[in-house]
């Protein structure tokens, strides 16, 4: 064990999810060495794929890369990702089980509900969405966060949103990116979060989400990464591993989960939230035709009481995701629902016949997976970044420490990172 600290000891960086990485690839750009810790046998944290034995590309959970992150457009190469985009807009199902496609209704609202016919807002809702659009326009996204907030719902409803334009497509749609159908989350996060959808596209990589996690980690020294590591304490700049191997470096980041930093840290994290949103999501293979059309659309429900919240055909946007003639169907369940996941595919199923048709109970399983702590909660009231110094050399990055999202993972390990080399 090197006992003595210098300059020239790497930052040990606790987690190879997109804080670390980011945090890594800042600090390794600016010539300092850096030592990437991880308990998993790859890089990326949540941000994982696996790849079936048939070829199907199942994300650990549905996830999009949102292309106007700031942070995101700072560090990740668009044109190596090959970056495949759904199409802007959603097919919601309505309580009564109507269906309607909404195209655009973000960037171009007056477009995409503009139908005398539409059942989902009024003329004024309508509006009401080109107002709102204008101005997050007008405001950057740190002026949107540091906004004073109330909950998503409350600032839905004063802003005028009948309620039948709040259940059938704010709640649907913005509850299935926060996994909080109740829109308890809070209303700087909305705004922010809905400047990204009129100004941005959403979209895949074609082989995968990890490949954003795994170009990052393309950029540094090989000998920076160590997988399988997993921390048991950590004593001023020493970590030691449950191996009983120990490092000590300049600086320690710790740029795990909150679960995890609770317990490596329990009395500098003690008094944070530590409250996270859940979700499962459900992989099914469908053979021919897809039942998406292929328009690229995510489908909502807007029903209440249903397992199925939102279902997705991520091969119909990149075609990489499925072997030839079959399709990937992705349906998310948000919260606890206390099924085995045999009989969650059973009970889906049996919803989505009712979008699909009977062709749905033929569907077959790929793989299901839970999310415990999929994003942490965010509510009014909890400022938009936590102290990222816990104590003399050491650090801490990740969305648990600012909002919930890839861009303020991908910012508190820069911000970190920016630090260290101020020292």
């Amino acid at each position: 064990m090197n006992d003595v600290t210098s300059p020239q000891a790497p930052v040990l960086i606790i987690g190879a999810g997109m804080a670390g990485l980011s945090c890594a690839c800042y600090l390794h750009r600016a010539g300092r060495p850096v030592r990437l810790l991880d308990a998993g046998d790859a890089v990326g944290g949540r941000v994982r794929t696996d790849i079936t034995p048939d070829g199907f590309r199942l994300d650990r959970g549905f996830q999009i890369l949102l292309t106007s992150y700031p942070e995101v457009q700072r560090l990740i190469d668009y044109g190596a990702l090959q970056l495949r985009n759904f199409t802007s807009g959603a097919v919601v199902r309505l309580p009564d089980g109507r269906q309607t496609t909404l195209r655009n209704p973000l960037r171009q609202p007056l477009l995409g509900l503009s139908a005398a016919t539409s059942p989902i807002g009024t003329w004024a809702d309508k509006l009401r969405l080109v107002s709102l659009a204008q101005h997050v326009r007008q405001r950057s996204n740190e002026e949107l966060l540091a906004r004073e907030a109330t909950d998503t719902l409350t600032f839905l409803r004063r802003y005028g949103w009948s309620e039948q334009m709040i259940e059938s497509f704010f709640r649907p749609f913005f509850g299935g990116i926060y996994l909080d159908r109740e829109l308890t989350t809070a209303s700087n996060f909305f705004e922010f979060v809905f400047k990204q959808f009129v100004e941005g596209d959403a979209a895949l990589p074609a082989r995968g989400i990890q490949e954003i996690p795994k170009q990052l980690a393309a950029r540094l020294p090989a000998d920076a990464l160590q997988l399988h590591a997993r921390v048991a304490a950590i004593e001023g700049t020493t970590v030691r591993l449950t191996d009983g191997q120990e490092l000590t470096g300049s600086a320690v980041v710790l740029a795990t989960d909150g679960p995890a930093a609770r317990q490596l840290l329990p009395a500098l994290t003690a008094q944070e939230p530590a409250a996270a949103r859940r979700t499962t999501c459900t992989y099914f293979a469908a053979d021919g035709r897809s039942p998406g059309r292929g328009d690229g659309l995510l489908r909502l429900n807007a029903l209440p009481g249903c397992l199925a919240h939102n279902v997705a055909f991520p091969s119909d946007v990149a075609p990489e995701y499925a072997p030839v003639g079959q399709t990937l169907v992705s349906v998310s369940t948000h919260g606890a629902h206390g099924l085995a996941d045999e009989e969650l595919a059973q009970r889906l199923r049996q919803e989505l016949t009712g979008w699909f048709g009977a062709a749905a109970n033929q569907w077959r399983r790929l793989g299901t997976y839970h999310i415990e702590h999929a994003l942490p909660v965010y509510e009014a009231g909890r400022p938009p970044r936590q102290p990222l110094q816990l104590a003399p050399g050491l650090y801490r990055c990740g969305d648990w420490a600012a909002y919930p999202s890839l861009n303020a993972a991908l910012a508190t390990g820069r911000e970190v990172a920016e630090a260290l080399l101020q020292q």
